[in-house]
């Protein structure tokens, strides 16, 4: 089992960055696949990254990509989200998930965290 807890949310202008932290309980998290999502109000929740167990290998949905930067340090049991050039429309709540022993963020995922908000407003 792993338990998955967010940080780093807030509130932010638009044009500046965050860094959200998704700290996990134990060390599978470094034989695990870790992506993170995000709902907006009156959205569906949206896949946004993902990075891989064994190489670290990244995914970006079109919608962050180039303004987004998912990393890990498996010393830390942690994967963090690097956010910049926020937009309001990123305005959500972020959680993460992990796929348990797994290179790939594809199918259901097995543990998921309580999330945290940003908010991107002037």
């Amino acid at each position: 089992q792993l338990q998955l807890v967010e940080s780093g949310g807030g509130l932010v202008q638009p044009g500046g960055s965050l860094r959200l932290s998704c700290a996990a309980s134990g060390s599978i998290l470094a034989y695990s696949a870790i992506g993170w999502f995000r709902q907006a109000p009156g959205k569906e929740r949206e896949g946004i990254s993902c990075i891989s167990s064994r190489d670290s290998r990244t995914y970006y949905a079109d919608s962050v990509k180039g303004r987004f930067t998912i990393s890990r340090d498996n010393a830390k049991n942690t994967v963090y989200l690097q956010m910049f050039s926020l937009k309001p429309e990123d305005t959500a709540v972020y959680d993460c998930a992990a796929w348990l022993r797994s290179d790939s963020c594809l199918g259901q995922y097995d543990e998921w965290g309580q999330g945290t908000q940003v908010t991107v407003s002037s």
